[in-house]
């Protein structure tokens, strides 16, 4: 997907460039959840990088990360990442908080990082070593602002035509139920 410049009428170049170069980590250690009590009655998630996600609703008031959203989690020893536009508490002292540096679409990025293919070679951690080492391409921040508008816009027609799906299999199965009677 590229966009021409709107001056020149060019591709701008892209450029190569480390994941640890375009964004910068925050370790969760201020942000981790005290108590595991979790209840769905309370309204700070809990989250993880993980499948589950969403661990859970907390009621602590304290260590919520809320500043410089959005941002990604990183599950630092599965490479699991999660793109965050909300305010949150962490479960794990393994999970790193990527905010993007100036001029970095932060959705772009990752977009780019869900295309990584990442062989995990054991239980290590693995941002700092070697997946901040990873190079993505890179264009300029208007373009990359582009490429997220446009993919954002893709997601929610994905969205939309998911809850279309629901409800035309709840119809079907109201015909179904009501056919045989």
């Amino acid at each position: 997907m590229r966009f021409k410049d709107e001056n020149s009428g060019n591709f701008p170049e892209w450029e190569e460039q480390e994941l640890g170069e375009v964004l910068y980590y925050e370790q969760p250690t201020k942000y981790l959840v005290n108590s595991t009590e979790y209840d769905d009655s309370y309204v700070i998630p809990v989250l993880t990088a993980g499948k589950t996600f969403i661990l859970g609703y907390s009621n602590e008031t304290h260590g919520i990360f809320s500043e410089n959203l959005p941002v990604i989690i990183f599950d630092d020893f599965t490479t699991a990442i999660k793109f965050v536009d909300f305010p949150f508490k962490a479960k794990s002292s393994a999970m790193k908080i990527l905010l993007p540096k100036k001029g970095v679409n932060i959705y772009y990025v990752f977009e780019a990082m869900k295309s990584i293919d990442y062989t995990i070679g054991g239980h290590e951690r693995h941002w700092i070593s070697k997946y901040s080492k990873i190079e993505i391409p890179l264009p300029c921040s208007e373009e990359q602002s582009k490429i997220a508008n446009s993919l954002t816009c893709i997601d929610e027609k994905i969205e939309t035509e998911k809850k279309i799906l629901v409800q035309y299999e709840a119809l079907k199965r109201y015909f179904l139920m009501n056919l045989f009677i």
